[in-house]
């Protein structure tokens, strides 16, 4: 239901507390005292039959008694009565719930067989569009509109970062810390047991606030895959999102068959999750706070290069240390920025960085270095640390800093040293928003933080290039083989089955003859010219070399044959269950330099089918060594998953050895992304060894598990692939023949060409303000779109997107809820007076339909006469916008 009448909930005109009570510390007692003096402005009614009076209001009966229906209902009764009470309050006109209660777990209607608790509130709650926070939830808190709707122990103070997490005990301890720093929040929720609102939905509601600067996330769990992630990128574009995941261990998770199902465990589905949709991850609390603490306060560093200054040699090595760990690294000071501190420095300073002032450093040299520090350009943040000492004041130290970084937006964290000693130096730093760390490592693994999600937004907005060959995949070859194996009621393809999948879909596999017996295996041998491998076939082996099914560099026919027979007596002591339908035969690759690596797919419970890439070979699960990601790629993301490797390193290149092409294995990536994307069929898929060396790729071996597809393929992903069935070729008045498809991110180099050839008053008509050129930001933001909440369609040659013009567009953005959708169109100036307005336009309003929009709207300006007649062509109503008379305010009702 996404951001639906959530406004009644953080934004209520009056609230009613069912179950407030007098009981001392009882939750009822607790929630009333919150909400009457937290400074909300508005009726507080509290219900209760027992009491005539609560917090020195009147209390009521029973929801029925009440004067007015409340915008806002917090519940805090027994299970059972909370359907009913639901119920009432959608009746009357309530539209937001939050159910503080606990036990729904353990509550059916009619015992184990009834229907549950939960779902009777919703039945309840649905048909009013009534929102439900809870059950078993803290509460909310908005300190800014002095709402407090929850048993908190204390209320936070205003400010501009939003908490979220389901557990209430967790928003506690984060109110707690939160305190003693004078950290402010403008929304704290506890979502509970999630059975409506959920991370999603409030994603989508704090984006779109203004006062929020900031999203924490503290998650056990989520809902709805496709949801999180639309709400969670289209969050993440506009303000940081900070996330720790709890649960990380992989202990509990079902054994999988293949490699690639063992080697994703569900921390790592969700981590790359997070890294697709542009948020920062932190491991734990700690990291979370260090997180609020340094993007909190608006000083985000340009890269990974840090300074360190120092008062102790020993804890600047420390320092040192954490920064390697955590990728980071040490600047290196320019010769001048020496000689600089050379000239404040007493003669036995460290003379390079980490930056060793000595421990009896006084203020002023504090200040000199730091000022000397920030000047240089190869340090992208400074570190300073203090110890504390006799001869010294780190409350001294602690103020030339902050008088030294004034109102630079230099980032400088800090770390003073200690318990009792550095106490004042701390607050100080904390009341002039300079972020201050118990330990050198928090501070390092704050500023990586930092540098982490500074990259993760700038991978949210690359451009990725064009597809460097043209890819056509055979559906209907892949399809033949899926849809035989399936019919045969088997669960995995053979090896050479999944080697003819991968065939059609482009990726270099080794030619493989299938044989019956020993004898027909040595005859296969004598086709080949030269060595050969020899492979058990049996779908009942998963992994062939466990069980002696493997034998590698067999040079003569009688060799294979005998080789096959002693195999075929190794399996049957090792699997003796297992039924062998014969042997592969295939010629022996001769790569020496080849890299053997794994490329994989397992299908999430949650998150859908998530690709796997590493360091292969039948030692994969000990090397351990593969990194995960969501489809769909493209070549930027294809490159940065395989970064995420310690094997990157080696393919590369390395003393003598050549790089391997990397481009060839970032397009198999593409190309397996493109299968799962096609094909619901697939439910597992192993390349392993993936061979890889300068001449490029070649699957050696293959695995694939079929199952019977329960819906659409693209209904399973996470992220809506592109929809490829909305192309289509369109004829001009002239002939001429365009392809209208939807954009691509590799479009934008397009719409900065397509900008240059539109007239400045047709870029006044578009953007409503004049604009010399369009900014990477601006064409990243239009090329770069959810296709499950957005949609542009485009005008352009027939050909790869990247490598084509593009002549004219049009592109709807739905609200969350799916309701309603805002309109534009741009046509290039020298195209304009073909038609393409109103095609487009048409295009865009079937499409709409087809997604279930209610409403088009959209935004002209009173002189863009053309637009305003093909709104007029569709049927749209037009009115004067209330505050701006030159903007007409369009609307087709759908």
């Amino acid at each position: 239901m996404s951001i639906r009448n959530l406004d009644y909930l953080f934004k209520p005109r009056s609230v009613a507390l069912i179950g407030a009570s007098k009981t001392p510390s009882s939750v009822g007692a607790v929630v009333a005292h919150n909400l009457f003096n937290a400074g909300f402005d508005g009726p507080v009614m509290p219900v209760n039959p027992k009491h005539r009076a609560i917090e020195g209001v009147l209390a009521y009966a029973d929801v029925a008694s009440l004067p007015e229906p409340a915008d806002l209902a917090v519940i805090a009764t027994p299970p059972e009565t909370v359907p009913g009470l639901v119920a009432d309050l959608a009746a009357q006109g309530t539209r937001a719930v939050i159910i503080i209660t606990a036990g729904f777990n353990n509550h059916t209607e009619d015992g184990d067989e009834g229907t549950s608790l939960r779902q009777q509130v919703l039945d309840a709650a649905r048909p009013h569009t009534l929102r439900v926070v809870g059950p078993n939830c803290l509460g909310i808190m908005v300190p800014g509109t002095g709402l407090n709707a929850g048993f908190a122990h204390i209320s936070p103070t205003p400010g501009h970062l939003a908490f979220v997490a389901q557990s209430g005990a967790i928003v506690t301890s984060v109110l707690d810390w939160a305190a003693a720093r004078s950290i402010g929040f403008s929304h704290m929720v506890s979502l509970g047991d999630m059975s409506d609102v959920d991370f999603g939905d409030m994603l989508d509601y704090l984006a779109q606030d203004p006062q929020v600067r900031g999203i924490l996330l503290y998650i056990e769990a989520i809902t709805h895959a496709r949801k999180f992630m639309s709400a969670a990128r289209a969050a993440s574009r506009v303000k940081p999102v900070i996330v720790v995941k709890a649960g990380r261990s992989a202990a509990g998770a079902e054994a999988a068959a293949s490699h690639t199902g063992a080697l994703a465990g569900m921390d790592g589905v969700y981590d790359a999750a997070f890294r697709r949709a542009g948020m920062l991850r932190v491991p734990d609390l700690g990291g979370l706070f260090g997180a609020v603490e340094t993007l909190g306060m608006g000083r985000t560093p340009r890269g990974d290069r840090l300074a360190i200054l120092s008062n102790g040699g020993g804890v600047g090595v420390m320092a040192t240390d954490s920064l390697v760990d955590y990728g980071g690294r040490l600047a290196e000071l320019r010769p001048e920025t020496i000689e600089a501190l050379d000239k404040v420095l007493p003669p036995t300073w460290s003379g390079a960085n980490p930056v060793d002032i000595i421990g009896d450093a006084p203020g002023e040299r504090y200040a000199k270095a730091l000022e000397i520090l920030l000047k240089e350009p190869d340090a992208d943040a400074v570190l300073v640390l203090n110890c504390p000492i006799a001869v010294a004041s780190g409350a001294e130290a602690a103020q030339a800093v902050i008088q030294t970084v004034g109102r630079r937006k230099a980032c400088v964290l800090t770390s003073w040293l200690g318990e009792q000693a550095p106490r004042e130096a701390r607050r100080m730093f904390a009341a002039n928003n300079i972020p201050t760390f118990f330990t050198p490592e928090r501070a390092v693994r704050a500023f990586m933080d930092m540098v982490n999600y500074r990259r993760n937004q700038e991978a949210l907005m690359q451009t990725p290039p064009s597809i460097p060959e043209e890819f056509e995949p055979d559906t209907e070859a892949a399809r033949t083989v899926l849809t035989e194996a399936l019919s045969e009621g088997r669960d995995w393809l053979t090896e050479p089955e999944a080697k003819q999948v991968l065939s059609a879909y482009g990726v270099p596999v080794v030619p493989t003859l299938i044989a019956e017996d020993p004898s027909a295996a040595g005859k296969a041998a004598a086709k080949q010219t030269g060595p050969v491998a020899l492979k058990i076939l049996s779908q009942d082996i998963t992994h062939k070399s466990d069980v002696g099914g493997v034998v590698l560099d067999l040079r003569t026919p009688s060799a294979v044959r005998d080789a096959a027979e002693a195999m075929l007596d190794r399996v049957h002591k090792r699997k003796p269950d297992a039924k062998v339908d014969g042997f592969t035969v295939q010629p022996m690759i001769d790569r020496p330099d080849a890299f053997e690596l794994i490329i994989g797919i397992v299908v999430d419970r949650l998150f859908g089918p998530v690709i796997l890439f590493g360091h292969g070979g039948t030692a994969v699960e000990i090397l351990d060594d593969t990194a995960l990601a969501l489809p769909p790629l493209n070549l930027n993301l294809a490159r940065e998953l395989i970064s995420r490797t310690r094997v990157f390193d080696l393919l590369k290149g390395f003393r003598g050895r050549p790089p391997v092409a990397l481009e060839d294995i970032a397009l198999t990536l593409i190309k397996v992304s493109q299968l799962v994307i096609d094909f619901a069929e697939i439910a597992e898929l192993d390349i392993n060894p993936l061979l890889a060396d300068e001449f490029g790729v070649t699957a050696l071996d293959a695995r694939i598990r079929v199952q019977k597809p329960t819906g659409s393929p693209a209904d399973r992903l996470a992220i809506r692939p592109y929809p490829r069935d909305l192309e289509e070729t369109i004829a001009l008045p002239n002939g001429r023949e365009l392809l209208l498809r939807p954009v691509r991110p590799e479009d934008e180099p397009a719409f900065v060409e397509m900008f240059s050839h539109m007239s400045p008053e047709d870029i006044r008509m578009r953007f409503f303000a004049p604009k010399k050129e369009m900014s990477h930001a601006l064409a990243a933001r239009l090329t770069q779109i959810d296709y499950d909440r957005e949609m542009a369609l485009v005008l352009a040659e027939p050909g790869p997107a990247g490598k084509s013009d593009v002549y004219g567009g049009v592109r709807i953005a739905a609200d969350p809820d799916g309701e309603k959708a805002e309109y534009a169109i741009s046509v290039r100036s020298d195209m304009a007076g073909q038609g393409l307005g109103p095609l487009l336009m048409r295009r865009i309003i079937d499409y709409s339909r087809k997604r279930g929009i209610k409403e088009i709207v959209g935004d002209v300006l009173r002189e863009n006469k053309p637009m305003l007649k093909i709104c007029e062509l569709f049927k749209f109503t037009q009115k004067a916008n209330s505050d701006d008379p030159s903007v007409i305010e369009v609307r087709l009702s759908l």
